[in-house]
């Protein structure tokens, strides 16, 4: 080694802003893969080099890694056994597991034009890697205490746009841009840093502009008393650049947190509208009341009652006619965000729509108590007025609660409650028939309970394929299950078909 490749290695750390010994240990690194290919060529041979950075002068070994004798060797060209490097190598010390046997080498040669260029490429890639290191840091603390960050577009590679941050290229995915924004090259933009990964051999830091956290900062940046704890944003429900809900709780009882988030003449809501491609956001009150925080996050509908089915989750909220296109929005965009927001699934109707639903759950009761209780109309409509709406309830109701009814003698409800445990019995019966006629694979699909096999064999759906075969419509008219739950049990009934 000569003193002209000592001075090419001050300059280039010199060039690159690194340390010289980073430059050094890449020079290492580039001696080693030449002596590598040149005398070990097909082997994982483990190469050291270290140079001196006064002289210029180098050695090098080859090593290999002590590991346990019952281990055995996994990677036979850089390890050895524990028992054979204490026998072949015992003037290098103990040879304890984890240390390394070293056999210095002496004839090779890593000279001429050939490892002058590999050398140049293996330094100038560690240089790189060096570089992209010392980038990221400094972008990192740069950056610790922000979450939003401003750079200037320079390409597009496959979709995704890379943008230059000071030093740092950072991707934005085209999964994370704002669906329908025109961005172009040379444009500066602002995106929330949603992953820093500095293994990554590309672009090390990636981009979001459609997350939630994206639009939380946003609003961060506009409304201070968020950040003097005064407001605190609860929850977020978002369609990138169409609309957004934003449920906020206010800590301070003086502050109206609807008006200070829009701000005078709704100029700090707008400038975040403005940021997100013209995406309309509503703030929303968060309560712990689930009634008061969904008619709240169904703004600006207004509500006129709710029924709530705590056991399923779920709430129809009644309104009035002219205010339900505005309560379930554009392809019910606002009620989708309002049941995302607040948890529950709300199902929206008119006070008619109500009334018809209501109406036919009772019938659906009337019917099932006339059949197993083997009484007329006005008899079930009695019962159903005394809040008897199940024969659970009437079998093993509280007996005086029971006897307390007007409208029945204590034998007639001694006589209906022994109907009605024959009726469950009867049911009982009927459901195991039922379910002796379904296929055994639709009894092992998730999600499906047996109740709901007995309804569907019923109707005549058997099998996975006669599930398969139906549509999300068909099979929520059959069972009243929500859509959702609906679609989900057809996708997993067709799964099969795929095998």
């Amino acid at each position: 080694m000569n003193k002209n490749l000592l001075d090419y290695v001050e300059l280039l750390a010199n060039e690159k802003s690194v340390d010289k010994e980073l430059v050094l240990m890449a020079l290492e690194s580039a001696i080693a893969s030449a002596v590598k290919k040149s005398e070990f060529p097909g082997e994982d041979a483990d190469i050291a080099v270290k140079v001196d950075p006064k002289t210029g002068d180098y050695q090098v070994w080859r090593q290999w890694l002590v590991v346990p004798d019952d281990q055995g060797l996994q990677e036979p060209d850089r390890q050895i056994l524990q028992w054979e490097a204490k026998e072949d190598y015992s003037d290098q010390g103990e040879m304890n597991v984890g240390d390394y046997v070293r056999q210095e080498l002496k004839d090779y040669s890593v000279t001429g034009r050939r490892f002058a260029t590999d050398a140049r490429q293996v330094i100038l890639q560690k240089l790189r890697e060096a570089e992209r290191i010392k980038n990221l840091e400094e972008f990192k603390n740069l950056y610790k205490d922000q979450k939003i960050v401003h750079g200037q577009i320079r390409k597009n590679v496959g979709g995704d746009w890379i943008v230059e941050i000071g030093k740092v290229e950072a991707r934005l995915p085209k999964s994370e841009c704002i669906p329908h924004e025109l961005l172009r090259t040379n444009d500066r933009i602002r995106a929330y840093v949603s992953k820093i990964d500095p293994a990554s051999r590309q672009q090390q830091v990636t981009l979001s502009r459609a997350c939630n956290e994206f639009l939380i900062e946003l609003l961060k940046l506009e409304v201070p008393e968020i950040n003097e704890g005064l407001l605190e944003i609860k929850n977020v429900a978002r369609e990138p650049g169409q609309r957004a809900k934003i449920a906020v709780q206010v800590k301070d009882k003086r502050i109206d947190p609807i008006g200070t988030c829009v701000g005078v003449k709704g100029s700090r809501v707008q400038n975040v509208t403005k940021e997100l491609n013209n995406e309309r956001i509503d703030i929303v009150r968060w309560s712990d009341q689930p009634v008061e925080y969904v008619v709240s996050a169904l703004a600006p509908a207004t509500v006129t009652s709710v029924v709530v089915h705590a056991d399923a989750g779920k709430m129809d909220v009644v309104v009035d006619q002219e205010n339900k296109k505005g309560a379930v929005g554009a392809s019910g965009q606002n009620v989708k965000l309002a049941s995302k927001l607040t948890g529950w699934d709300i199902n929206v109707m008119t006070a008619e729509e109500a009334a018809e639903e209501k109406e036919k759950e009772i019938g659906e009761i009337r019917s099932k108590l006339m059949q197993y209780l083997e009484v007329d109309e006005e008899v079930a409509e009695a019962l159903i007025e005394n809040g008897i709406d199940t024969l659970e309830n009437l079998a093993y109701g509280p007996e005086d609660e029971l006897f307390a009814m007007e409208d029945f003698d204590e034998d007639t409800i001694r006589e209906l409650r022994s109907r009605a445990r024959t009726g469950l019995i009867t049911q009982a019966l009927e459901r195991e028939e039922l379910l002796k006629t379904a296929d055994p694979k639709l009894l092992e699909l998730p999600g499906l309970e047996h109740d709901l096999v007995a309804l569907l064999s019923k109707k005549g759906v058997k099998t996975l394929d006669d599930l398969a075969d139906l549509s999300t419509a068909e099979l929520v008219e059959m069972t009243n299950m929500e859509e959702q739950d609906a679609q989900k049990l057809i996708v997993a009934a067709r799964a099969h078909w795929d095998n």
